[in-house]
């Protein structure tokens, strides 16, 4: 993976000095599984590969109706097994992180897996740099089988002001590593978000002074899946919504940030109203709500008048429109 260059690593200058670790610390590996049989064994195949071992590897079975205990036959005696009704995401890795017992929670879902290499990526950073409480890695998007780009290639990753940069993008995507104690302390992933806890919680936690450092190794593999309902991107963009309507609530908010949040919440607002008239006109998003549009606040103009001639003229709007993203927005942060 490295292909003979050496890693470069992305974090913000010691607030402090700080010495390196004698010994690395540990790694809780967490896997929320949903209706995941089919995939899950890879998924854990992969944490179990690593070649710095995890400290345990935690399935938390979040209500599925599958084969979910066929799947984990085979490893069953390698893995932590937690069952719980169905409630999402976050309430699935809250489940694993209040069960773990390393010094971080790391992120895998299950239809993802790790790269050989990848907690020795972070073990290696979280040892020289322990004044870091997120330690991640580049990851590679892969659709069918096949790699189709990388997410630091498309996300550039802040090393000086995170605090503001976090307002504006998830630049931490999903999947990185959380100093265990550091989760806790801020309350764990808010379970009210069923899409977007993962940058709601990041935020959180850098308002809150925590530091974030990459590794420019693509050791993580996420699965794209191709042909998603368009509703499910309109949810995740009104869910980007709330969760920085929820950030201008945050007494660690400076004044000074107050009005990069406001940017950046005017232009969430109007990607969502954007996303959602485009459903209504293409596939099966609702032309109720169209008119809501037409006289929403806080979105650009263009996004009411979009609106607008959807409900009006719905063939005139559908030939002005483009139906897809533009190709080099396909993998950003704050799509």
């Amino acid at each position: 993976m490295n292909r003979g260059r050496r890693s470069r690593v992305f974090a913000p200058s010691p607030r402090n000095p700080v010495e390196p670790l004698i010994a690395p610390p540990t790694f809780s590996i967490v896997i929320p599984a949903y209706e995941a049989a089919g995939t899950i064994g890879d998924a854990i195949r992969s944490a179990l590969s690593q070649a710095h071992p995890a400290h345990e590897v935690i399935v938390v079975d979040d209500g599925s109706t599958d084969d979910l205990e066929g799947a984990l036959h085979p490893l069953r005696d390698q893995v932590t097994l937690i069952r719980k009704d169905n409630g999402g995401a976050a309430s699935a890795r809250n489940a694993g992180a209040a069960a773990a017992t390393g010094d971080f929670l790391a992120i895998l879902d299950a239809d993802d897996a790790y790269h050989t290499r990848r907690l020795q990526a972070l073990a290696d950073l979280a040892s020289s740099r322990p004044d870091l409480d997120l330690v991640t890695t580049d990851a590679r998007f892969v659709v069918d089988g096949e790699g189709v780009g990388t997410f630091l290639a498309h996300n550039p990753f802040p090393v000086e002001d995170q605090r503001t940069a976090i307002l504006e993008s998830c630049f931490v995507g999903g999947w990185p590593a959380v100093r265990l104690s550091r989760l806790r302390a801020i309350g764990g992933f808010d379970e009210s978000f069923r899409i977007a806890s993962d940058w709601d919680c990041w935020l959180r936690l850098i308002l809150s002074g925590s530091l974030a450092g990459l590794v420019d190794e693509p050791y993580y593999d996420y699965v794209l899946h191709a042909g998603s309902l368009a509703a499910s991107r309109v949810a995740s963009l009104w869910a980007r919504v709330r969760l920085l309507e929820k950030a201008a609530d945050n007494p660690s908010l400076h004044p000074g940030e107050r009005p990069v949040l406001a940017r950046s919440l005017r232009r969430q607002r109007t990607r969502a109203a954007l996303a959602e008239t485009r459903a209504a006109l293409f596939d099966s998003g609702s032309r109720r709500r169209l008119s809501k549009l037409t006289l929403a606040r806080g979105i650009e103009t263009r996004a009411r008048a979009f609106a607008a001639l959807a409900l009006a003229a719905p063939p005139l709007a559908r030939r002005l429109a483009p139906r897809g993203r533009p190709p080099d927005q396909r993998f950003l942060a704050d799509p």
